[in-house]
This record gives structure tokens, sequence and C-alpha cells, in this order.
């Protein structure tokens, strides 16, 4: 009975050993996770924005550069990814640094000055995600 007891018990204790180191190595990278979802907060509110057809000038610009500084971060976000991530990476910073220097007023100046930088996520999450 003792040894059954025991064999429980480790087996119980084992479960949630797994179980937490599972979650830990599931979380190792927050920072990565976090500058994702900024990036897509920013960009799917301009997508509303135009979608919607409210793309007041103020609100757009602090999407964009926020977008902008949060693309800056990818390459600290990644640590040891490969030079094709990193150059997407970098091209997604200038497209976003483009969309920042259009200043767009109306929401088809920001379709267009958002869809080299949609385009950019799309790709990158196709080879990556």
């Amino acid at each position: 009975m003792r040894a059954a007891l025991l064999i429980v018990l480790g087996l119980a204790i084992g479960i949630l050993g797994t179980v937490f180191s599972m979650n830990a190595l599931h979380e190792h990278e927050p920072l990565s996770h976090s500058v994702m979802k900024l990036m897509g907060h920013h960009a799917g509110a301009l997508n509303q924005a135009v979608k919607t057809n409210q793309c007041d000038a103020p609100q757009v610009q602090q999407h964009l550069t926020r977008l902008l500084e949060t693309s800056a971060d990818i390459t600290e976000a990644f640590p040891g990814v490969d030079k094709p991530f990193l150059d997407e990476a970098a091209k997604l910073h200038q497209e976003a640094q483009a969309a920042v220097q259009a200043t767009p007023t109306t929401c088809a100046a920001l379709a267009q000055a958002i869809r080299p930088v949609n385009e950019t996520c799309k790709s990158c999450h196709e080879q990556y995600r």
C-alpha cells in the first residue's frame, strides 16, 4: 500500500513539474509577444480607421509613430534569429518610416501609406509564423 501511494505521489509531482516546465518554456520570450501585440494593435487601428473612413490626422500620426517605434524593437525582441528575418524587420522599419513621413491626412492617403507596411507584415508572417 505504501509503495502504491508513493508511486501515485511521484506521478502527481512529475505531472505538475512537467506542466510548470512547459508553461515556462512557452513564455520564454515575452518581449517578442509584446512587440507583435503592440504592432498588431497599431496596425489594426490604422486599418480600422481606413475601413470606417474615420481618419483623424493626429490619431493616425500617433499610431504610425508608435508603429515605427515598435518596429525598431523587433531585432531586440527576437535575439538569435536568421539574417533573412532581420532583413524583413529592417524592411518593415523602412516602410513604417515612409508611412510616417508621408503624413497622411485623408483615408485614401492613409490606405496608400500603410499598404506596404501591411504587405511586409503579411510576407514576414507567411515565412516565419
